[in-house]
Formats: structure tokens, C-alpha cells, sequence
């Protein structure tokens, strides 16, 4: 990777695992990283159990919506994390692929969906660490 790495989160619906990576990320990347997020069947809105587990770290995702996965999406990220998205994401030789087996928190309260959080945080951490060695963690 040469300049500002670019990380693309992918999951089926766009609305959970992939929304909550992608805004921690950019939150502890502080602009370092390049992030971006999409599904393979966008849903209409951000799950709202989601929203509020982010709310609970002071991460808004009021202004997040669900975006289609696109070949120019893949085409432009060094780092491309796939969560459950199987098949329809598009791959492209010279890329790092990285699948995280998640539970997808579509239709799961609160409770549920804080541990997921908990572990894709734990996870972005130790992938900015990789991306950025001596300046992660930002904050």
C-alpha cells in the first residue's frame, strides 16, 4: 500500500456488522485510513439496535445509509473485509482479503448486539495496528 491505506467493510445488508466496522474504524483511525462500507442486498435503513450500541461508544450512525457493493468499490480498496456476504463480493488478484465470521445482528435486540460490537471493535484495532504500526491505536 502506498499513501493512505483503504479498507472496504462488505456485508449482505449493509445496515450492521459492516456499518459499525467501518465507523470504528474511521474513529480510531482518525483519518489515517480510508474507509468505506457496502452490501451485496442493501436493506432501506441502519438496524436501529445497532445505532444505539453505537450511540453508546459516541458514535453517531444518524447519517449512515446502506450502500451497494460496487466493482469500483472493490477495485479501490487495499483491504477488503468480508462479513457474510458469500459469493457477491467481487475479487480481484493483488488484493488482501480478510473474512470475519460474525453473527449478524439483523433482528437482534440490544443485548445481542453489543458483544458483536465489542468483537468487530477488538478486530479493527488490531487491523489498524497492522495497517498503521506506529500510530495505532489513535484513540
Amino acid at each position: 500500500m502506498s499513501g493512505k491505506p483503504e479498507v472496504l467493510f462488505v456485508c449482505v445488508h449493509n445496515a450492521g456488522r459492516s456499518q459499525m466496522a467501518a465507523a470504528l474504524l474511521a474513529h480510531h483511525a482518525g483519518g489515517a485510513v480510508e474507509v468505506r462500507s457496502a452490501g451485496s442486498a442493501p436493506a432501506g435503513s441502519i438496524n436501529p439496535a445497532v445505532r444505539e450500541a453505537m450511540a453508546e461508544l459516541g458514535l453517531d450512525l444518524a447519517g449512515a445509509v446502506p450502500k451497494k457493493l460496487t466493482t469500483g468499490a472493490v477495485e479501490a480498496a487495499d483491504v477488503v473485509i468480508t462479513m457474510g456476504c458469500g459469493d457477491a463480493c467481487p475479487v480481484f488478484p493483488g488484493k488482501r482479503y480478510l473474512d470475519w465470521q460474525l453473527e449478524d445482528p439483523a433482528g437482534q435486540g440490544i443485548e445481542a448486539v453489543r458483544p458483536i460490537r465489542d468483537e468487530i471493535d477488538r478486530r479493527v484495532r488490531e487491523l489498524l495496528s497492522e495497517l498503521l504500526p506506529a500510530e495505532a491505536p489513535r484513540r
